[in-house]
């Protein structure tokens, strides 16, 4: 079973990866695009927008994605098509009606939100456009949460290589003909595409099966799901709340030219770990939803996702913290150099975020909304009160210190608050290899502060052996088969003297 379990999680880990590292290039070109044409201040002006409207969009939703993925993933294990095809018929028509809703109350609440939030009244017709983007979003919700529920894994991998590189050739080409004007292209036409080919994937699943329910019945349905997603609604809203405040702390006490460089900072930190943690939401919650009532298998899956995730994470994070001066000067530009120091401080937190990842989703597989919500508005908190109290006495260093903050405090609580539900303890292997990698992290970021050529040298060296590592582990756990196996255990033979006979 855990051989297996190894397999599917490195397949998902690497067909959702293949797609986030795409739409990640996408995503960098864009911002590139953007910090060429427009500088600081327009890079900021895009994370700001899609920021209100993804935080309108989780406000309208209602927490349905993430509930629905689970009562899918729960359906297709105990129930069969019946119970899909009901659950999913709630989904669309109660997405539908969301999307609706949501858009409208965005609309209307442009003119406050333009004054208020941006102090930028001027800008209000501006954001009256976003509310299209808030419907497309909450519409999406539907096709994601069916896909996902389904692990129809290669599908949503489509679905995002799509949409990254229609949304990057439309955002980069209005960028360049209209300028500032722009923008809105580049927010809106993503979730665009998403909507169009998620609306032909769902297709192709062909029509929900059994009978169409009575209102009385759709309506219990929606009760169900609205009652659970809810909290979880909430922790969503918390979430883009804290990042949305966190940059409006930014532009109030450093203006905004500081908000593009916490901007620059945050999109690469936020989106270089995208293979790893989309393949969790997208692979590894459903099943661990339909384990969740057995804490012995549920213990395996989170020690299983967590090892992997730091194996394949450890290569690529030690490579960009060493070469965090020329990342940021390669995909922005030479006035972006204090979001170098932004960039490292986050870095090491993302060592904490990828471990704690798992045991938070063990929260979600439970349904425990309230419990979720609690651990993301502490995590928020933290985040907000180290920005508010560092920002002025140490200046914009303070983001990168407090979202290390932020996750220093989350571990702990989702290991307390999700993990002793099922009587959860790290394996050795997760322990050696988390301790491992924060202590290569901490000696790059010190050598890298005393030299950048000299902590980009030991970075490579660094991550040339994790990687290494890392193959022959998953080699050693039957995921890793073929070319790389046959490297896997060549390196067993010779670096590690590691004979084939020996397994654990």
């Amino acid at each position: 079973m855990s051989e297996s379990s190894y397999r599917t999680i490195l397949s998902a880990s690497s067909i959702i990866g293949g797609a986030q590292v795409l739409n990640i290039v996408f995503g960098l070109i864009r911002m590139k695009a953007a910090a060429v044409l427009l500088g600081p201040a327009g890079v900021g002006l895009v994370g700001l927008y899609i920021n209100l409207t993804q935080t309108a969009a989780t406000v309208a939703s209602l927490g349905v994605p993430t509930v629905g993925t689970r009562q899918i993933a729960s359906a297709n294990m105990e129930g069969g098509d019946l119970a899909v095809g009901r659950t999913r018929r709630a989904l669309f028509w109660g997405t539908l009606v969301l999307a609706l809703i949501g858009a409208v109350l965005f609309w209307l609440a442009s003119d406050w939100v333009a004054r208020v939030v941006l102090a930028a009244p001027d800008r209000a017709a501006e954001i009256k456009w976003l509310s299209l983007g808030v419907a497309l979003i909450v519409a999406t919700g539907y096709q994601s949460a069916l896909l996902t529920g389904m692990r129809r894994v290669g599908d949503l991998a489509r679905i995002t290589i799509g949409a990254g590189l229609v949304g990057t050739v439309m955002g980069v080409l209005a960028l360049w003909v209209w300028g500032p004007a722009g923008l809105l292209v580049m927010v809106l036409v993503a979730p665009a595409v998403t909507l169009i080919l998620g609306h032909f994937f769902v297709a192709r699943l062909g029509p929900a099966k059994g009978y169409a329910p009575r209102l009385p019945e759709m309506a219990r349905e929606w009760s169900g799901l609205a009652r659970l997603g809810f909290a979880f609604m909430l922790s969503g809203i918390v979430t883009l709340l804290g990042q949305l405040g966190a940059r409006m702390l930014v532009q109030r006490e450093l203006g905004p030219e500081a908000l593009g460089q916490f901007q620059a900072a945050w999109t690469i930190g936020m989106t270089y770990l995208g293979f790893v943690l989309t393949a969790m939401g997208t692979d590894y919650f459903p099943r661990l939803s339909a384990v969740i009532k057995d804490p012995v298998q549920a213990c395996r899956l989170v020690n299983e996702q967590t090892e992997v995730a730091l194996l394949l994470c450890a290569p690529v994070l030690l490579l960009m913290l060493g070469g965090a001066p020329w990342v940021i000067r390669l995909l922005y530009s030479p006035e972006f150099g204090p979001a170098i120091d932004i960039l490292r401080w986050q870095l090491l937190g993302d060592i904490l975020k990828v471990i704690s990842w798992p045991l938070g989703f063990v929260i979600l597989a439970r349904g425990a909304g309230k419990t979720f919500a609690l651990t993301e508005s502490l995590a928020m908190t933290t985040l907000l009160a180290g920005l508010w109290f560092g920002l002025t006495r140490i200046g914009l260093t303070a983001s990168g210190i407090a979202f290390l903050a932020m996750y220093t405090v989350y571990l702990p609580l989702v290991w307390w608050l999700g993990g002793r539900t099922i009587d959860f303890g790290w394996s050795r292997a997760v322990k050696w290899q988390g301790g491992t990698l924060i202590a290569a992290a901490v000696t790059v970021n010190i050598v890298g502060r005393w030299s950048d050529l000299a902590g980009g040298a030991l970075a490579l060296i660094l991550a040339l052996a994790a990687g290494m590592w890392a193959l022959r582990r998953l080699s050693e756990k039957g995921a890793v088969g073929g070319r790389a196996g046959l490297l896997a255990a060549a390196l067993e033979r010779r670096i590690f003297k590691y004979t084939p006979t020996r397994r654990n």
